[in-house]
């Protein structure tokens, strides 16, 4: 049978989507950063399979601008609803918690605030000046959500040098509505061109999900579609529906498979692909640039 159509449609997970125990010294010492600064972190909100894992290595991927979302997208963990102002302390507090950890690379993410009038532009680009002025070896890479297309704001971000600036597509254009509250296809196509329109040095990247209940030509259109507004970093992991009050999981996807589009994806003419179930977009996201000689 063609790999492509070994699909498994399962009710309970599969064996290769059971998460390693990870526990020791460096996994508390994150913890206990984060809780005295009070800080957020993706890892946490989103209740990602890989948290563990990313605290034991002493890393973590920081959320700021709140933990309350102005959308409600129902493949996320994060809530949805009214946020609380922005913490103007919160750069400071990233910028000391890199400096405490060490790290040399860090990815910064947030909610998305529709609320604010630049969509927490600003706010980033607080934070990416403040880690350069703390650690200056620490390169910074932002998960940025679309600012309803407004360029103005995704140039303030890239005029504060992040080394990479990603933008997450989730998901085909099939399934943007039902997937993506508030959000458009083209629209986040349009943000992932005008990185490299704004900002040619900056490095762009973009993530997907699969198992949604899309088909395989909508992961290729997509790949290619990505490909045409310069995106050099792709990552592909599996969909894990957070609860029942959200999407199902159509398909568990082998891991053969995911290693089949990471394949194809390379020799399309991505810089940098990940593709396994349990990636997510900041995994490991530093190798990038190692393996293209930038960090």
């Amino acid at each position: 049978m063609d790999i492509w159509r070994r699909y498994l449609i399962m009710i309970k997970k599969p064996e290769w989507l059971k998460v390693p125990y990870f526990d020791g010294p460096d996994k508390i010492f994150v913890e206990n950063i984060l809780k005295r600064l009070g800080l957020n972190t993706v890892c946490s909100e989103a209740d990602c399979p890989n948290r563990a894992e990313c605290f034991s290595r002493k890393t973590a991927t920081f959320m700021i601008l709140g933990t309350i979302c102005t959308r409600n997208c129902r493949f996320c963990n994060v809530s949805g609803g009214t946020p609380s102002a922005a913490d103007e302390t919160e750069p400071v507090k990233i910028a000391e918690a890199v400096k405490e950890l060490g790290l040399k690379y860090v990815v910064i993410t947030s909610v998305t605030r529709d609320d604010l009038p630049d969509g927490g532009a600003g706010h980033f680009a607080d934070v990416i000046r403040n880690i350069g002025n703390k650690t200056r070896q620490c390169l910074t890479e932002v998960l940025i959500p679309d600012f309803k297309g407004d360029i103005s704001a995704l140039k303030t971000v890239a005029d504060s040098s992040p080394a990479v600036i990603g933008h997450n597509m989730e998901t085909v254009k099939s399934l943007y509505d039902k997937v993506r509250a508030k959000s458009d296809y083209k629209r986040s196509l349009d943000v992932l061109r005008s990185i490299r329109l704004l900002r040619p040095d900056i490095h762009s990247k973009s993530g997907i999900m699969i198992g949604l209940g899309e088909t395989h030509d909508e992961i290729l259109e997509l790949f290619d579609d990505l490909l045409e507004t310069g995106c050099e970093f792709l990552t592909i992991g599996q969909y894990l529906s957070p609860s029942k009050k959200h999407l199902p999981v159509r398909e568990y996807i082998e891991p053969e498979i995911f290693a089949q589009y990471g394949e194809t994806a390379r020799k399309k003419g991505f810089k940098y692909v990940v593709s396994a179930p349990f990636v997510r977009s900041s995994y490991q996201a530093e190798k990038a640039l190692q393996i293209l000689g930038n960090c």
